[in-house]
């Protein structure tokens, strides 16, 4: 079976300028790339979710190229490729949104307020103490750990803004917090506990 060759030549370099122009927020630069690949985008979208919404992610799936044009590598996908990735990610999250069950708001409203909601956890002191061991961090790990956890961003967006697969997202996301977990014991004088190293 012949292997098939990358995508080059001057269609395929006028895509990668443009989204070099994009990271940098050229607006024009991404019109002309909307016109470029709109059609292809949507044939994406369609395949995986037809109906009322495929405008909705159509246009969600630009957003994010346009957030994250900063992230696309040439060296490891040609642009159609990468923003196909994308388009195909935002349609096959809003499937499953779709089928995520919501929650009956009358029955979530009749759940009994606990008696007891005093909280004895020293949250002023947390802050102060996870504030002092993301500085050991390097800035890459502090965005990746901030995206996750205090701006709630998903594994599949991570792995977008990031560039990379969502098994690499949980991998640094695994190792950043056995990273700090063991600093902040080191720091209380603490032993690491071998099965963290894992």
């Amino acid at each position: 079976m012949k292997q098939r060759k990358r995508t080059s030549g001057p269609a395929h370099a006028h895509l990668v300028a443009l989204l070099g122009r994009v990271a940098r927020g050229d607006g024009r630069a991404f019109e002309q790339l909307h016109i470029l690949t709109r059609n292809k985008l949507r044939k994406t979208v369609l395949s995986i979710c037809p109906g009322s919404e495929t405008e909705d992610v159509l246009q969600e799936a630009y957003l994010r190229i346009w957030r994250g044009a900063s992230s696309f590598d040439a060296g490891l996908a040609s642009p159609m490729t990468w923003m196909c990735t994308v388009a195909r990610n935002v349609a096959l999250d809003a499937i499953r949104l779709k089928r995520l069950p919501i929650a009956d708001l009358d029955e979530a409203m009749a759940v009994a307020a606990p008696v007891d909601d005093t909280d004895d956890f020293d949250y002023v002191l947390a802050r102060r103490v996870s504030a002092e061991a993301m500085k050991s961090l390097p800035e890459d790990r502090r965005r990746l750990l901030s995206l996750a956890y205090s701006e709630g961003m998903s594994r599949q967006s991570l792995a977008q803004h990031f560039g990379v697969p969502v098994g690499t997202i949980k991998t640094w996301l695994r190792r950043t917090i056995i990273a700090l977990q063991a600093d902040c014991l080191a720091a209380a004088g603490r032993p690491v506990v071998a099965s963290m190293a894992g």
